[in-house]
């Protein structure tokens, strides 16, 4: 993160502490900060050099609040968002549902008059209007998990994945569980870094209007990730993130040439509404789909099957799975053979614990390319680079960097993937990076891809133990994970 950005998210921190005094939730603050950064920013699309009709009807803009402040701000404050939760289009869809959190007027202006006001928000980098959200939401994570941390994939995991996938403007990109718009925002970044200058008049549309798509379910989050799309220069009609809808209930219709992905983690899956209130209820029952290979309620491999239905022939595609995607039987063994058969899954990256904020979880990635229909097996070769073993991290001490994946990317080969080579050897047992072929996979129990193979030095060499704190939090990460599965498997027990 830029300096910039350090204090701009910094200053609003401070923001976020002042009201947490009065009663308000770090989540809630960043979504009241979307409102007030939206109108703020249209606001500036009036003015020059942008010189735009503007969109935000008067009356209910940016100057309405402006010179206003005690219980005429508190009162025009409810008026803009009870008016523009109720207009067409990605404007309603921001302000959906909206309502006035911050209690105090003179707190909410000081929010408009120090902190949001001063800065001119369309001319920073687009990463600096990104990163406000992103800081602030990966603080409200830190500081409370269980509020926040349903909505993160560590930020540079992301990068280096797209790094490996190579989204270019003709792509259309999508995720059926997009969060606040991590995945998309880096796909839609990476093509404007790379091709930016040279694209054309057709390019440029589609990179602001068609290029991403998204599912998200929690309403709340859904608007966070239409703000920041916004924020990035995508705007289309209609919306490109379907709000408040479970993207596993049908098949969409829709066909993309890329999908990146990283599905809610939690083995058991309902069918999951939201209410007229704007609550999540869930139906405790299997999704029945025709274009599934098998019924489950297994959530993550309901997510592999709809994957694969999303993807357009040769589309291609990158999901975080945890590790029992990789050698649950019964479904779990149906779905994998499947998918070995129908893509052509080449590269399984192995996760370390502590890099997620959902404790305890111990994930990979998929990557995997859609393919027409034939007789014999798409996967060939699978070729699996173990990030795991020996490797610890953890988010406060030693979180994830980006160069920590140099190597697994330098090794996907991105350029050429046909050209890759093997780090490991009998004479190098210590290699992360070595490949499986379809026949070996299929002789495997149930077509586990659970595959390791770099000896464990904590089990045999004491001194090769990591240090106190982050084997104690390694310790209470596995508890915790336990202690949830214990739960989960008592609360089935009941039914």
């Amino acid at each position: 993160m830029s300096t910039a950005s350090q204090q701009i998210v910094s200053k609003a921190w401070n923001f976020a502490h002042v009201l947490r005094d009065d009663g308000l939730s770090y989540m809630a603050y960043v979504e009241q900060i979307t409102f007030l950064l939206f109108l703020k920013m249209a606001d500036e699309q009036t003015k020059p050099p942008y010189n735009r009709k503007p969109f935000v009807p008067e009356g209910y803009d940016w100057a309405s609040l402006k010179g206003l402040e005690g219980e005429a701000l508190e009162i025009q404050y409810r008026h803009v968002l009870e008016h523009l939760s109720s207009r067409p289009g990605m404007l309603g869809e921001v302000f959906k549902k909206a309502k006035p959190e911050i209690q105090n007027a003179v707190t909410l202006r000081r929010l408009i008059v120090d902190l949001i006001d001063p800065e001119k928000w369309m001319s920073m980098q687009a990463d600096v209007k990104g990163d406000i959200y992103e800081g602030l939401l990966s603080k409200s994570a830190a500081e409370s998990p269980k509020g926040a941390g349903q909505y993160f994939t560590p930020r540079e995991l992301i990068k280096a994945i797209v790094d490996c996938i190579r989204p270019t403007a003709s792509d259309t990109v999508c995720d059926p569980a997009c969060g606040t718009g991590g995945f998309l925002l880096a796909a839609h970044d990476y093509v404007v870094e790379k091709e930016g200058r040279d694209l054309d008049p057709d390019e440029k549309k589609h990179l602001k209007r068609g290029f991403v798509k998204g599912w998200e379910l929690v309403p709340n989050t859904a608007r966070l990730c239409i703000m920041n799309l916004m924020l990035h220069g995508i705007d289309a009609d209609p919306c490109p993130i379907a709000s408040g809808k479970d993207s596993l209930a049908q098949d969409p219709g829709e066909r993309f040439s890329l999908v990146l992905t990283n599905p809610p983690f939690g083995k058991k899956s309902t069918m999951s509404i939201v209410n007229e209130e704007g609550d999540l209820e869930k139906e405790d029952q299997a999704y029945e789909r025709l274009d599934f290979w098998t019924t489950t309620k297994n959530k993550q491999l309901n997510f592999l099957q709809h994957v694969k239905t999303l993807l357009k022939v040769n589309g291609r595609c990158a999901v975080v799975v945890p590790d029992n995607v990789l050698f649950e039987g019964g479904a779990g063994e149906t779905v994998r053979r499947k998918l070995l058969e129908q893509c052509d899954i080449h590269t399984l990256l192995r996760l370390p614990t502590g890099i997620f904020y959902a404790q305890g979880v111990k994930a990979n990635v998929l990557f995997l390319d859609a393919k027409p229909a034939r007789e014999q097996p798409w996967t060939d070769r699978l070729w699996v680079y173990d990030y795991r073993t020996n490797i610890h991290h953890t988010l406060k001490t030693k979180p994830l960097k980006r160069s920590d994946l140099d190597e697994f990317v330098s090794c996907y080969h991105p350029e050429n993937r046909h050209e890759r080579t093997p780090s490991w050897s009998e004479s190098n047992p210590e290699g992360r990076w070595r490949s499986f072929s379809y026949d070996e996979i299929a002789k495997r129990d149930k077509f586990n891809l659970d595959i390791f193979w770099i000896r464990d030095k904590s089990l045999e060499d004491a001194e090769s133990l990591p240090e106190p704190d982050v084997l104690a939090q390694e310790i209470a990460e596995d508890l915790q994970a336990a202690m949830e599965q214990f739960a989960s498997i008592a609360a089935e027990l009941k039914e």
